[in-house]
């Protein structure tokens, strides 16, 4: 039971690492948190910061999801009687647990489909090719990285009912559960966006046009020039 706690720990610890806060600041001259969405996601970086930044926050995020599952594995290994599967699957909820409550910037953070990302795509290649595909189609149809992100969580709950190989260890059913456990928390962090998608007032992608944050922001520059 004891290894299971500390696989929740350190992946949570990790999960609550974000480097959009740093970058940001850093490039920007402001918190994330503070503009747009006012999450620290990709998205939102990419609406208040610019591209490089998104990408940077995009990689970082996803990661943590892979080092906390690769980090249980590890712990695994020295711990025979623990099953390897739900440790992998305690590793990745945390982990985005922790991005979405990070316990070192007042549990304020992110909306986890990064780092969901890279835990899907170790997890289960075959799914989570399936569900990036499947996501950016989605995105690139509706220009909404919210629907696409809410929609491809949800496919991946209902593709570990019917796929049962290609796992990073063997099967169980509580993959199953994971798989809806994860769609959730997904769901939950978008839960603002959903309203807006329904009510069709949500907010879309435009690579050619700042927002109005960027164009503060810019301002602000430029006067200082």
């Amino acid at each position: 039971m004891v290894v299971y706690v500390v696989v929740a720990i350190i992946a949570y610890l990790i999960g609550s690492l974000n480097i959009s806060i740093f970058i940001s600041k850093k490039l920007a001259g402001f918190d994330v948190r503070e503009k747009g969405s006012k999450s620290t996601g990709a998205t939102n970086v990419l609406r208040t910061v610019g591209k490089k930044a998104a990408a940077i926050t995009l990689i970082f995020d996803a990661l943590k999801g892979v080092i906390s599952i690769v980090i249980a594995i590890i712990i695994g290994k020295y711990f025979k009687n623990a099953n390897p599967t739900i440790l992998i699957e305690i590793g990745a909820f945390f982990a985005v647990l922790g991005h979405t409550f990070p316990i070192y910037y007042g549990f304020k953070g992110g909306k986890g489909v990064a780092t969901s990302l890279g835990i899907i795509l170790v997890v289960n290649y075959k799914i989570g090719l399936i569900c990036l595909v499947f996501a950016l189609l989605l995105m690139a149809i509706t220009k909404m990285v919210s629907l696409g992100s809410i929609s491809a969580a949800v496919l991946f709950a209902v593709l570990t009912v019917f796929i049962r190989d290609s796992y990073i260890v063997d099967f169980e059913f509580s993959f199953i559960i994971f798989g809806f456990l994860m769609a959730t928390i997904v769901i939950f962090n978008h839960r603002t966006n959903l309203k807006r998608i329904l009510t069709g007032t949500e907010n879309k992608l435009n690579f050619n046009k700042k927002t109005e944050d960027n164009k503060s922001y810019d301002d602000e520059k430029n006067n200082k020039v």
